[in-house]
């Protein structure tokens, strides 16, 4: 049939994953392991948290609660565009029915319900920075400037009060932390000794 692909058409591409599998072997043994330094233990959730409430927004961003800033629950990219994740993060809401600020300017997107909660959507150049459940009380087309009241908290989302943010940078999900100044900087260091 042609366009079918055949075990014979996939055999080099078969074959070409035995190196790989052969290092995933070796570097995963006991003794590979064994002369391993130990890894680093890992920041706990809420030094992640202390730290984003800490760090300072990006210039024309805000944090789109009043203080005091807490992550509940971080941005966890799903595997695959439509497998499960969590496209955002949950603020901590110092409160029930409490102002909602535009976490950056830009021209109101969306206003409205989506399903069954409130949601503002606010476009700034490639971004489109989502806020969730919100009473809106601003409307599509409006422009809003960073710290503006763009709406009102509704309860529902999590089993405390909370703010739903999240951010699409040219239609991929990424961290809004990354322009709250939430998310340490990547610093590569070498392995060993270098000579």
């Amino acid at each position: 049939m042609p366009g079918a692909r055949t075990l014979d058409a996939m055999r080099p591409r078969r074959l070409a994953l035995l190196p790989l599998l052969a290092l995933v072997a070796v570097a995963s043994s006991p003794a590979a392991a064994a002369a391993a330094p130990p890894a680093p233990a890992a920041a706990a959730p809420p030094a992640r948290a202390a730290a984003a409430a800490a760090a300072e927004p990006a210039p024309g961003w805000v944090w789109p609660l009043d203080a005091p800033r807490r992550v509940l629950r971080p941005f966890l990219p799903p595997p695959t565009p439509y497998a499960a994740g969590h496209r955002g993060v949950d603020l901590a809401a110092p409160g029930e029915a409490v102002e909602v600020l535009a976490a950056t300017g830009g021209a109101v997107h969306f206003a409205g319900r989506v399903v069954d909660r409130g949601v503002v959507t606010i476009r700034s150049g490639q971004l489109l920075v989502s806020v969730e459940p919100v009473s809106p009380s601003v409307a599509v087309g409006d422009r809003v400037e960073a710290g503006q009241v763009i709406g009102t908290l509704e309860p529902g989302h999590c089993s405390s009060p909370c703010l739903h943010l999240g951010v699409r940078e040219a239609g991929e999900y990424v961290s809004p932390l990354r322009w709250l100044g939430g998310l340490p900087r990547a610093v590569l260091l070498p392995l060993g000794d270098v000579a």
